[in-house]
């Protein structure tokens, strides 16, 4: 209100000047005119003053109507004040009343404290006098009873676990061997061949006894000249109507007899004859040896050998092991071995090469140190074959530890084909020590009453001592007895392994 006063004023002032400069302004001039400027001053003073009262009253209402707004707004403040202190106070109240429950239950609390503070003293009086009484009556410490109940717990689990790791191993031995089984079973079906038990010698007949002395001929040149030239003994002994040869070499012998059936057919016996023969006898089985070669690496159905890899499987014609011919077992395992590879899902030409020569290295084992099975995988890596090849020929016997998939196949194969019934033979003096063997392993571990190589060796049957082996350790047993085999035994296939804990109990009634 007062800056419109102001204005107002101003407004008059300013007028007020306006009319005085007017009208000295027009003093100079008539009269008339000054009278005339005072008149329209006056009107304008007139209007001037209307205004202000105009104005003032204006702000005489815009100032009441702002204190009654002050008012209504200081009202409701006051009013929300009044309600914030009444919940305040309702709070304060709440609180307080929160306050005095705590109270009591804290007072209840620590009441039900002490009471179970005192029942905690009366129970822990009551269990030691409990373990005390118990400890008379057991004649036992705490310690020991405790030992006791942990050795029965032991005991307890080692049972459960015994028993769910038999049924374990059942299980998975169950369906390993359905599955081993079907696989080999599916192989040998696909797979077999004749056997023709050979030795180190050869027999030659003679139509006659008098043969024998041509053989020999004068002062025993011819006999001389035939084991010069052949390279193998001449045995002419008091055996009817035949003559023995003896040699390491097979191919050897077989040039050696081959020769020796010409000359008694032609009969012409002499020393430049003898050589003669000889010689071409030894071009005609080179070439059965290469076409030997070629007709196993055909039959096996594998290709691109080295030539002198063709005539290494040849020279395995005249070789045999155990009464089993080499390249007839080379080819039955290879045989085997693609079988096994086509129901495995491994690389099939690595193992049906790597199965076809796996004993490379016994046609030459009589003039190269080492074992075949080194010689062999030497061999192969110098002709050209893949690692995982010579790799597989290096471990088919354990001289280096199976890696590979195809190597535990060619393995595999090669036991299947020594193992089958009838495929070798064995003097009975190394098939007792084996049986020997296998039962002085069983008989090393402590708590074996007997044990028993039956099965021609494929089984060995322990009977252990109950007071000293219980299940838990039989089954430990039979572990440790397998691991033993492995670890000191050659054998071909498998051995089972069978402990055999019974208890009985005699009573006579009488």
């Amino acid at each position: 209100m007062g800056t419109v006063l102001i204005i107002l004023l101003g407004v008059v002032i300013g007028a007020i000047a306006a009319a005085v400069v007017t009208f000295f302004a027009l003093t100079s001039s008539a009269t008339s005119k000054v009278r005339k400027a005072d008149n329209e001053a006056r009107r304008m003073l007139d209007e001037a003053e209307a205004n202000r009262r105009e104005l003032v009253l204006e702000a005489k209402d815009e100032a009441l109507q702002a204190r009654d707004e002050l008012e209504r707004e200081h009202q409701q403040r006051r009013k929300e004040a009044d309600r914030l202190e009444r919940r305040l106070q309702q709070k304060e109240e709440q609180v307080d009343r929160r306050i005095e429950s705590l109270d009591r239950r804290e007072k209840k609390v620590q009441v039900s404290e002490r009471e179970i503070e005192d029942r905690l003293r009366e129970l822990d009086e009551m269990a030691e006098a409990r373990r005390a009484e118990l400890e008379r009556v057991a004649q036992l410490t705490l310690d020991e009873a405790r030992t006791q109940v942990l050795q029965q717990a032991e005991y307890e689990m080692r049972e459960i676990m015994n028993r769910q790791v038999r049924e374990m191993e059942q299980q998975t031995k169950l369906e390993a061997n359905q599955r081993a089984q079907r696989i080999l079973a599916t192989t040998i079906q696909r797979v077999s061949s004749d056997y023709v038990a050979e030795s180190t010698v050869s027999v030659v007949p003679l139509p006659t006894d008098d043969m024998k002395g041509r053989i020999i001929g004068r002062e025993g040149r011819n006999i001389r000249s035939l084991e010069q030239a052949t390279g193998v003994d001449l045995i002419v002994d008091d055996t009817p109507e035949a003559v023995t040869l003896s040699s390491f070499d097979p191919v050897r012998r077989e040039i050696a007899r081959r020769a020796l059936a010409k000359l008694i057919q032609d009969g012409r016996i002499h020393p430049a004859r003898i050589e003669e023969v000889v010689s071409k006898t030894r071009q005609e089985v080179e070439q059965i040896i290469r076409e030997e070669g070629e007709k196993v690496a055909y039959e096996a159905n594998v290709q691109g050998l080295h030539p002198d890899l063709i005539k290494l499987l040849g020279r395995l014609k005249y070789r045999t092991s155990y009464g089993q011919n080499v390249l007839q077992h080379s080819l039955e395992v290879s045989q085997i071995a693609g079988a096994l590879s086509a129901e495995l899902g491994a690389d099939f030409n690595v193992c049906k090469t790597a199965a076809l020569l796996h004993d490379i290295g016994k046609a030459v084992d009589h003039e190269v140190e080492g074992p075949h099975v080194l010689i062999g995988a030497d061999i192969a890596r110098r002709l050209g074959r893949s690692a995982k090849i010579v790799h597989a020929i290096a471990a088919h016997h354990g001289e280096e530890e199976p890696q590979t998939v195809e190597a535990f196949i060619v393995a595999t194969a090669d036991s299947i084909s020594g193992a089958r019934p009838g495929a070798r033979r064995e003097m009975v003096e190394t098939y007792i020590k084996r049986l020997e063997a296998l039962e002085g392993v069983a008989n090393s571990f402590g708590g074996v009453e007997k044990a028993y190589a039956i099965q021609a060796g494929r089984e060995v049957r322990i009977l252990v001592q109950p007071d000293k082996v219980d299940d838990l350790a039989a089954t430990r047993l039979a572990r440790d007895i397998v691991r033993k085999i492995q670890e000191t035994l050659e054998y071909p296939g498998q051995i089972k392994v069978t402990v055999i804990r019974e208890t009985r109990v005699v009573d006579y009634a009488r």
